[in-house]
């Protein structure tokens, strides 16, 4: 029987998005090379990356990787939906060209989790007024993404506008089943959120999954010190599944309940120069698929 589900990385482990002097000397063809030879079969956009299909192909297909995905920043909260589906339309247009069935989103106005420094109290919120407006925007943008033949998996994420629990529930109650949810298992357990019970009321809406891990007791001392993203990262705060404190199983016994489908994501950010990032990515990938195949998902 053909897998259900296929297991993937993200490039952020071996060259951070956000603070690019993290891994900024590794080639790309390292971090692809070292993500197949850790056994991962996808893997998403990194900075990295060529932006067009034609060049992109054949760096994928010599190294015998798929792409998954790719975030995009949005800023649906300070432009109209037509200014924001033209901004989108390169991005979508890789998506597509690349075979991908997901884009991951996230709402980026004002946005902390990228500046050195920002501590995270410092997020923004929406404004109560604003909440209607920004989920009818965020439902017309994602049936647009569904008429190009892909899904808006939408990514709660630390230091932005939907970050808590309280957060993603109100956006997927104000919003139609076109938009989907990437559950991140690191980020809502950062924000104090409860991964299994978010898998359980939106099974049936999560599009994409990114498996990462919390050290709970950095997470600790970050919250304490009310420090920035950047710098729990780089204090360890992630890790990748079976090396922290999120308990895996249970959310992934739910997924495949569910009949998911779709892609697991090792996503767990750290200083490669502290976390060899060849050697997490192998401890990673065999924790999860441990997980998923004890799950029913491979």
């Amino acid at each position: 029987m053909a897998d259900k589900v296929r297991i993937g990385t993200n490039p952020i482990a071996w060259s951070n998005d956000d603070m690019r002097e993290l891994g900024g000397e590794t080639p790309l063809v390292v971090c692809l090379s070292e993500a197949v030879a850790a056994g991962y079969q996808g893997i998403e956009l990194g900075h990295k990356f060529p932006r067009d299909a034609a060049t992109l192909t054949p760096i994928l297909e010599r190294q015998g990787i798929s792409l998954i995905s790719g975030w995009y920043s949005s800023e649906l909260l300070s432009r109209s939906v037509e200014d924001e589906i033209k901004a989108l339309e390169p991005h979508l247009s890789l998506l597509t060209a690349m075979g991908c069935e997901v884009v991951v989103w996230a709402e980026t106005t004002g946005c902390v989790h990228g500046t050195p420094g920002a501590k995270l109290s410092g997020r923004p919120v929406i404004d109560e007024a604003d909440w209607p407006k920004f989920c009818a925007r965020l439902s017309e943008i994602a049936a647009h993404v569904k008429g190009r033949g892909l899904t808006l998996a939408y990514h709660h994420h630390m230091g932005t506008v939907i970050e808590t629990e309280a957060e993603i529930d109100r956006m997927m109650e104000g919003t139609t089943d076109d938009v989907c949810l990437l559950l991140d298992t690191g980020h809502l357990t950062f924000a104090g959120g409860d991964p299994l019970a978010v898998a359980k009321r939106y099974a049936g809406r999560i599009a994409h999954v990114h498996c990462k891990d919390v050290r709970l007791e950095v997470l600790s001392r970050m919250k304490a010190a009310d420090a920035s993203f950047l710098d729990g990262v780089v204090e360890g705060v992630f890790t990748v599944p079976g090396d922290g404190d999120v308990d895996f199983p249970p959310v992934l016994k739910v997924m495949a309940d569910a009949g998911y489908k779709g892609w697991l994501v090792v996503e767990a950010e750290q200083d490669p120069a502290k976390a060899n990032p060849f050697e997490y990515a192998k401890k990673g990938y065999q924790a999860l698929a441990g997980y998923a195949r004890d799950a029913g998902l491979i």
